[in-house]
């Protein structure tokens, strides 16, 4: 039974008496990924449009509402949660919402994905709040490569973020790096040496079908995690490993080295059989698969009972009945789903 809470994102004096977040093919949800804007300072080619239509920020969550919902995802058996963007540390006083959660009861890893651009002034906050892992967008070492990709973006930028990151001390900070054929592809040997030198992990991610992004073929642009080992192998030795981060990164051990190299596949190596994720967007859809369309809108409800958690629980329970067994990414046909990356969620 779920119990009435005597405010917005109490702690449930019995966890254990909560419902657990299982859905119907068996699968235990213990990490949410929470996007709190879809704006972003940068404009990659993989994650938007050239001419982005942003949402309205009268339809955004409230910070107060993010953070409301992420607590309920906590009382209901989450222990990870993500925040993400667009870039998330452009949204005003956003740090509220780090800080809201990073030391809620129950909740042992609160991460961030980030471009790097914001880290300079805010990394040391972001640790204060509670924050234990930082993910960080670095898809080419090349200044003009780099703002290629980004559309804008300057490489020293996210370069002085990184070292900001690494001053703060964060438990865990990963470089993520979207690989495309003829862009940047070339650069899996440095990106990898990049990680080494400065003791932090790296994972390569297959390039996402999601919106259209003009002319470019992503199937022509398609660069597999197999090429990419096949082209480290004659340089690093890669030792494979059960570690997990939580997310769908399979990874690899360097020996002598600190850093972990890691391969997010959604087409050669489809992780859906074992995954433990949910998605709520900036404005309040709740996301069951990246590649489906499936949602419940959150917003609606907290907006309907702001006093009152028991709905939002029986809301987030619910919906896992209708949790896809998986995305159906096809890199050869247009979209199926026509929302970006950005707004989804990095």
């Amino acid at each position: 039974m779920i119990q009435q809470t005597t405010g917005p994102g109490a702690v449930q004096e019995q966890h254990r008496d909560m419902p657990e977040m299982i859905d119907r093919f068996g699968r235990r949800i213990t990490y949410v990924r929470i996007s709190v804007t879809d704006r972003c300072d940068l404009r990659c080619v993989y994650c938007m449009n050239d001419d982005m239509q942003f949402v309205p920020r009268s339809q955004l969550l409230t910070l107060e509402e993010i953070t409301r919902i992420g607590r309920a995802f906590v009382d209901l058996g989450v222990t990870k949660i993500r925040i993400t963007g667009g870039e998330p540390l452009v949204r005003r006083d956003v740090l509220n919402v780090f800080e809201g959660l990073g030391n809620y009861p129950g909740l042992t890893d609160l991460a961030v994905t980030t471009n790097g651009t914001q880290l300079t002034r805010h990394a040391a906050a972001l640790k204060t709040a509670g924050v234990t892992r930082v993910n960080i967008s670095l898809d080419s070492l090349r200044p003009e490569r780099f703002r290629a990709i980004t559309r804008v973006g300057n490489l020293r930028q996210t370069l002085d973020g990184i070292d900001a990151a690494r001053a703060a001390g964060f438990r865990r900070i990963k470089i993520n790096s979207v690989i495309l054929k003829h862009r940047n592809h070339d650069e899996v040997r440095d990106l990898v040496q990049f990680a080494i030198e400065r003791s932090i992990d790296i994972s390569f991610i297959e390039e996402m079908p999601l919106g259209i992004i003009g002319e470019r073929d992503r199937a022509e642009a398609y660069y597999s995690s197999n090429a990419i080992l096949t082209d480290l192998s004659p340089h690093f030795d890669l030792i494979p490993t059960t570690e997990s981060s939580g997310g769908p990164s399979r990874y690899y051990r360097i020996p002598g080295s600190a850093s972990r190299v890691g391969f997010i596949s959604p087409h050669s190596h489809n992780f859906c059989d074992h995954c433990n994720r949910v998605r709520l967007t900036a404005e309040g859809r709740l996301l069951l698969c990246l590649g489906q369309e499936h949602s419940v809108d959150l917003r609606k409800v907290v907006r309907a009972h702001p006093d009152d958690d028991a709905p939002l629980y029986r809301a987030i329970i619910e919906s896992l009945r209708i949790k896809p067994r998986g995305h159906e990414f096809d890199l050869a046909a247009r979209p199926v789903i026509f929302r970006h990356m950005n707004v989804t969620g990095g």
